[in-house]
């Protein structure tokens, strides 16, 4: 069986070429740079002879008809995750554009079944007190969800029209091996850094990167010309809960200070403004706030396709852990995550 992943370099991509390769498919990726395609798969352990690589982008139309010709099914995993102001022209083009091209060319291939990508998030702010399969999308005031809404647009109309759709969603993730430090995994980094002690109240579906790979690796197995909507196994975890989880974790005390999150969507904005002008990165970001303020839990009874979710705690150890080994935090920021690591070493 022959698969096409766009956005195979990326954190959720790469762990879901893993986790295919490892069902014993072969990988056709579409990849921007082919040097990073060893950077993201090499620590995955990924044997690259079953990796082929086209070079172009998602918003490419004759890169996309070259990398999903001929193949058995369609992984579409390329999008701009961020919240970063500055990047809202790239996430409009990748996220939207590179669905309508990347979609449409894997239905006029034939491929079955074609997964497209999107997030818990493009149902936000959530219609109601949890978020299903047929939950309405969401209008949201922030450019990475709104341009993930359209793009589940796209998506939902191909579902209509009977096209061999497989919709997933995602939750927020962490998890090892981030192959570009996401806005998830740099958020965390920055709590362990002392960076973030004020945080807004309210929460988000949180995940680990693995499970919902393994989710997405399941999903291209289905019978053909199914049309479905998954979620990637999540909790809803509050911003307090989440610090508190990273203190059990590291043993460090972490103090933060939890404010409504309301009041700081001004701050938020005027953040976004300062970002276009900053060369660096201002770790108080709107979208972050806006996400907190409208997040809704994943209804229990949604479907997960038989995937089963880590702990929160084995999640966090194994990104903190990850963070200490590839050098992106020190040991004193690890904390017990590291001191452990050394005890098992030895």
């Amino acid at each position: 069986m022959l698969i096409c992943v766009t956005g195979g370099t990326g954190f959720v991509g790469a762990h879901s070429v893993a986790a295919i390769v490892r069902s014993g498919a072969r990988v056709r990726l579409l990849v921007r740079n082919r040097s990073g395609v060893e950077r993201a798969l090499g620590p995955l352990g990924v044997n690259l002879a079953a990796v082929d690589v086209v070079v172009g982008d998602v918003t490419d139309r004759l890169a996309v008809d070259r990398a999903v010709g001929g193949v058995d099914a369609v992984l579409h995993a390329a999008s701009v995750y961020s919240f970063d102001s500055r990047r809202r022209a790239e996430m409009r083009r990748t996220n939207v554009r590179g669905t309508q091209l990347v979609l449409g060319s894997a239905r006029r291939a034939g491929a079955d079944p074609i997964v497209h990508v999107s997030t818990v998030g493009a149902m936000f702010p959530a219609a109601d007190s949890v978020v299903r399969a047929d939950s309405p999308l969401g209008t949201p005031r922030e450019a990475y969800l709104a341009s993930k809404s359209v793009a589940e647009a796209i998506a939902r109309l191909h579902q209509e029209e009977e096209a061999p759709v497989v919709i997933a969603y995602p939750p927020a993730l962490l998890g090892p091996h981030d192959p570009h430090l996401g806005d998830q995994t740099t958020r965390l980094r920055n709590a362990l850094r002392g960076l973030l002690p004020l945080w807004p109240r309210g929460g988000f579906p949180l995940g680990d990167v693995r499970d919902t790979a393994d989710l997405l690796a399941a999903l291209l197995l289905k019978p053909a010309g199914v049309r479905e909507r998954h979620f990637g196994p999540s909790r809803y975890v509050t911003t307090r809960q989440y610090i508190e989880a990273l203190r059990q974790v590291t043993g460090r005390a972490l103090p933060a200070a939890f404010v409504p999150a309301r009041p700081l969507l001004p701050v938020g904005m005027v953040t976004d403004v300062l970002q276009r002008l900053w060369p660096w990165r201002i770790p108080a970001e709107y979208g972050a706030v806006y996400t907190c303020l409208h997040a809704a839990p994943v209804d229990a009874r949604a479907s997960t396709y038989g995937v089963r979710g880590r702990s929160l705690s084995e999640t966090l150890a194994d990104t903190v852990r990850w963070l200490h080994e590839a050098g992106h935090i020190s040991r004193r920021q690890a904390g017990a995550v590291s001191a452990l690591a050394q005890e098992v070493a030895v």
